[in-house]
Parts: C-alpha cells; sequence; structure tokens
C-alpha cells in the first residue's frame, strides 16, 4: 500500500525515487541556446542535380541531389533538436523537365520532406504568376493541366514570406513578411524578401497586381515590428546577393562586389544574420559586423550556420558559418529518392528523346566581351525560326544573357551516345517556354537598345551572328557604343532605317529592363522558343559551337 508521502509526491508531479530530481534542471543564464540554421538558396527544380560539378580549390565534385540534399540535412539535425532549414529564394523556376513538365509540384513535394521550413520568395516564384505561386502553396491540382501525375497536390508545407511584395490594391504583403520561431524560451524572427528589381527580371503579365520595395527600407520596417515585440534575435532570407572574386573557395568573401554590400550597409543593426541567394555564388563573409552568407545554387550546397542565443538579452551572442559540398557521398535520403524516381519514371519517355548532336561541348559562360558560344547559339536559332515571310519576318535577333539557362557538353550526361542533345538536355537550356515576338525598330532604336545594357548593372544581350558591334568599358553610360560600328550583314545601320527585330516575349514586354522593346510596332508572334530551339537541332544537326563574338569591347 502506497504510503501518504508517496501519494502526495506523485499527485504534485514528484519523483520518490532516490537520485532523481524533483524539477527540471535549471540552465544557468550564461549558458547559451545554440541553434543550427541550414541555409539553401537558388535551388530551381534541380531534383538530380546538375551535369556540371563544383570547384573546390582544385578539386572537381559530382555534386547536388535532392535525396543527398535531404540526407545531409537529416544527418545535421541529429546533432541539434534547434535545427531549422532555410531558404533565400528560387526555390522553383527555370527547373528542369523532371520539375517544370509537373509545374514544379515535384520540387515542392521533395523540399517538403527535406525538411524545408521558411523561404524567402524569390524573382523566379513568379515566373508564372502570383495566382500560380499561391496555388503551389495552398495546393490544387493546376487550373489548365490538372494533376498531371495522377495524384493530388497538397501545396508547401513550408512558409513563403514576402516582406516586399505588396499587392497595388490595399497595400497588404503576399505572403507575411516575418515569422517567429522559439528555441528554448528565446525567440528569433526571421524576415524574408526578394530583390526589389524583380518586376524587371519577370514576365510583367503575372505581376501586374504587385510592388515591389526596396529591401533595406523594408528590412528595417519589419526590424522595428519584431523589436517592439521584444524579439531582438533577427534573420533575413535575402533573394539578392553578391559575387565574389574566387569562385572556388566557399567559405571566402574576397573582393565581394554587388547589390548586398549596400543593402547590408543600409540595415538596421537590429538586424544579426542575413542568408542570401540569387548570384548563384557560395560566400561567408561578415559585411558591418553581420554574417552574411550564400551556398551557390542547384543544391549543391547548403549553408551550415552555427547560432548561440543569449537566453538573457535574448539576442544573437555569437554566428559562424561554413558551405557544405553535397558530394553525393554515402545513402540518400530514401523517401526523397522514392519522389524523385517517380517524376524521373514519368518524364523518362520524353526527357530521354534525342533531338540532335552537336560537335563539342557548347558552353553558356560569356566571354570577355559579355556574349557567349549558347547565347548566340540560340540567337541564330531564334532568327532562323523568324526568317523573312511575306508577313515581315527577322533580320536580327537577340537573346537576354539571364534565359539562357544551360549548356551543351559533348561527352554523354546519360545513356545518350557521346554528341547526342536530349529533349531534357535542351530544356535545360531554354525552360520558360517563352514565345518568339518579331517586331520592328528603327536603327535609332536599336542603337538605344544596345546602350540600355549598360546602367546599374550591365546585362548584354547575344546578338545573331550577322549582327555586329563594338562598346567601350571606359566610355560613360550612354555613351558606351561606336554608333559607326553597329552592322547588319556587314553594313552599318541607319538611324532612320526600319529593322525587322525577334526576341523572346519575356523582353519584348521590358523584362531585364529592355525599355525599348515595347516600343516595338509591327509585332508578329512566332514559336516557342524550346520548339524552336529543337527544330533547329532536327534540321540542322550535328551543331558546331558559334566561337566567334559578335561584339567587340574595347578599353
Amino acid at each position: 500500500m502506497k504510503s501518504k508521502l508517496l501519494i502526495a509526491l506523485l499527485l504534485t508531479g514528484c519523483s520518490a525515487s532516490p537520485g532523481v530530481p524533483d524539477a527540471p534542471p535549471v540552465i544557468p543564464a550564461a549558458t547559451p541556446v545554440h541553434l543550427k540554421l541550414i541555409g539553401i538558396n537558388d535551388f530551381h527544380g534541380n531534383l538530380e542535380g546538375p551535369s556540371g560539378k563544383v570547384m573546390v580549390g582544385e578539386t572537381s565534385i559530382e555534386a547536388g541531389g535532392i535525396d543527398y540534399l535531404a540526407a545531409r540535412i537529416a544527418e545535421i539535425q541529429k546533432y541539434n533538436p534547434n535545427t531549422l532549414v532555410v531558404g533565400a529564394g528560387d526555390m522553383v523556376g527555370a527547373s528542369p523537365l523532371i520539375s517544370s513538365l509537373f509545374h514544379d509540384e515535384p520540387t515542392i513535394e521533395a523540399l517538403n520532406e527535406a525538411g524545408l521550413a521558411i523561404t524567402a520568395v524569390g524573382n523566379h516564384e513568379f515566373d508564372e504568376g502570383i495566382d500560380e505561386l499561391e496555388r503551389l502553396k495552398k495546393g490544387g491540382c493546376h487550373p489548365t493541366d490538372g494533376c498531371l501525375d495522377g495524384d493530388p497536390f497538397e501545396g508547401a508545407k513550408f512558409e513563403y514570406l514576402a516582406a516586399n511584395v505588396t499587392q497595388k490594391s490595399d497595400g497588404k504583403t503576399v505572403f507575411p513578411a516575418y515569422v517567429v520561431r522559439e528555441f528554448e524560451g528565446v525567440k528569433v524572427g526571421f524576415i524574408g524578401l526578394t530583390l526589389e528589381g524583380t518586376p524587371e527580371i519577370v514576365d510583367p503579365s503575372g505581376i501586374g497586381t504587385l510592388d515591389f520595395a526596396d529591401e533595406a527600407k523594408t528590412i528595417n520596417s519589419a526590424a522595428a515590428e519584431l523589436q517592439a515585440q521584444g524579439i531582438e534575435a533577427i534573420v533575413v532570407l535575402l533573394h539578392e546577393g553578391g559575387v565574389p572574386v574566387s569562385r572556388d573557395n566557399p567559405d571566402g568573401c574576397e573582393g565581394i562586389s554587388g547589390p548586398i554590400i549596400d543593402i547590408v550597409k543600409n540595415t538596421s543593426k537590429a538586424v544579426d544574420i542575413f542568408v542570401t541567394g540569387h548570384t548563384h555564388q557560395a560566400y561567408i563573409c561578415t559585411m558591418d559586423d553581420r554574417l552574411v552568407t550564400s551556398a551557390k545554387s542547384y543544391g549543391q550546397m547548403l549553408t551550415e550556420i552555427d547560432v548561440e542565443l543569449n537566453r538573457e538579452t535574448k539576442d544573437v551572442e555569437r554566428a559562424s558559418a561554413r558551405n557544405l559540398v553535397i558530394d553525393r557521398v554515402g545513402a540518400p535520403k530514401a523517401s526523397v529518392t522514392t519522389i524523385v524516381e517517380k517524376y524521373a519514371a514519368l518524364v523518362a519517355p520524353m526527357a530521354n528523346k534525342q533531338i540532335g548532336e552537336i560537335t563539342t561541348d557548347i558552353p553558356r559562360e560569356s566571354g570577355d566581351s559579355g556574349d557567349s558560344q549558347m547565347g548566340r547559339l540560340i540567337a541564330d536559332i531564334q532568327l532562323w525560326a523568324t526568317k523573312p515571310t511575306d508577313k515581315g519576318g527577322a533580320q536580327i535577333a537577340f537573346m537576354n544573357g539571364g534565359g539562357v539557362r544551360g549548356e551543351l557538353h559533348f561527352a554523354p550526361t546519360g545513356k545518350e551516345a557521346p554528341g547526342a542533345v536530349t529533349f531534357a538536355e535542351a530544356h535545360t537550356v531554354q525552360p520558360f517556354g517563352n514565345s518568339l515576338v518579331t517586331m520592328t525598330l528603327t536603327g535609332a532604336q536599336i542603337h538605344e537598345l544596345l546602350e540600355s545594357q549598360f546602367g546599374e548593372r550591365t546585362r548584354i544581350m547575344h546578338p545573331s551572328a550577322n549582327f555586329t558591334y563594338a562598346w567601350s568599358e571606359s566610355a560613360p553610360v550612354g555613351k558606351k557604343i561606336d554608333p559607326a560600328s553597329i552592322k547588319v550583314d556587314g553594313k552599318p545601320i541607319v538611324a532612320e532605317t526600319e529593322y525587322r527585330v525577334t526576341v523572346n516575349s519575356y523582353i519584348a514586354e521590358g523584362g531585364d529592363g529592355y525599355e525599348i522593346l515595347p516600343r516595338g510596332t509591327q509585332r508578329i508572334g512566332g514559336p516557342i522558343d524550346l520548339d524552336a530551339f529543337v527544330a533547329y537541332f532536327q534540321a540542322n544537326s550535328p551543331i558546331a559551337a558559334p566561337l566567334k563574338s559578335r561584339i567587340t569591347k574595347k578599353p
């Protein structure tokens, strides 16, 4: 029979067992709360990992794959229950066929299973417009294509944050500006946002109802709100970044440049950590006494961030970080592999279809003048697809650099023969599904268009083979181009003469800040860019790389 003492102890929740404390242990205030953040950015639906390798020093590493990324996340989480996976935007958009064919639903499902908790929106989240982004969050079948995999789509289990994206109608944010998470009694605020320039690099038709505000001002406003709630530990998830000089040191920050520098400088010291993206670079920096990180792109790296939270001040006491390469060593996470294999099997018949051949690698990296072999090839294809007809076809074509999303390798990336190009590889190069638009511009407008490539940021277009010009690096903005150097078919353009110019629908509507193109007249719609790419390869293979630049850069 239990004694009255034992009964009393049981009723009060205490233990009568020798050596067992009758209350939870008191943790000294001097002992910090250890928080682990895992940062990813610019995943772009690369479920299987990209074909390219990561250079770390002089070592080339095959990296990526969402199931290997998920396995590394799970391994890190085992050692600290206070672990949170966060993203800095562009989780979807410009995705390989395995994801994009299903409107990026596979990526959302895989990220759910991998444990993503919070992410900022990036510009590519808006590729198919705000309505489609809201569907990816809430779930439900695509309004046109339905559920292509035959299963219901439940949407994102993680939080989207968009502090600087508001509805024009009422000024309200389309997603929350921030969320708060608590770790052992210390609350941490996470503010998420995309770059202010998103409207310049997204199809305007899908975001016409939205405003995009200044990054630093938005962060300061949100941080002030969090502090008013007594929250001192603040992390920003920002889809904007920088570019370091060294590209082979994932933990380096040497000579970094880009918008992130001014954003951090103009942001309240209430912010402790910036997890950034957009530039597809890897870096670990200290800027203005704050930790700033980025984990490259495509799931080839993650950033492991160690944070010590002060239990008394409720603020960040210390923070450090390192970038880890997802090196495909060890076992992938099986539940995520199942998702990838499901969609790989569904897409395989289309993805593996050979469309043509190449004679050598065709890279996307731009040369010193600003154009690239792949960009030149796409411009040539677009001119070929919209050549003169009785309706007034093209004489010139331009391809925007940001729209060149991949390259082609002569060495096989799968079971195809050397030099073979598959539909999936073509889709990686041209994933957006933009239509081609042929319009009329005067010679003077073409000159103005070329000058508009230079300003706050340089965004050089790739011209077709019959178009050449020269620009000066030292000349002031607005006078970079030598008018006499602008030639079509070897002849100088004439300011008053009208020319037929083909571009994709994205920049035709002013995307990438090319404000002259919306003023083009006598517009004629053409094929989808990917369809033109495939048709060209089918008709002209084997394809050689266009090695010679059409642009001359002068001092």
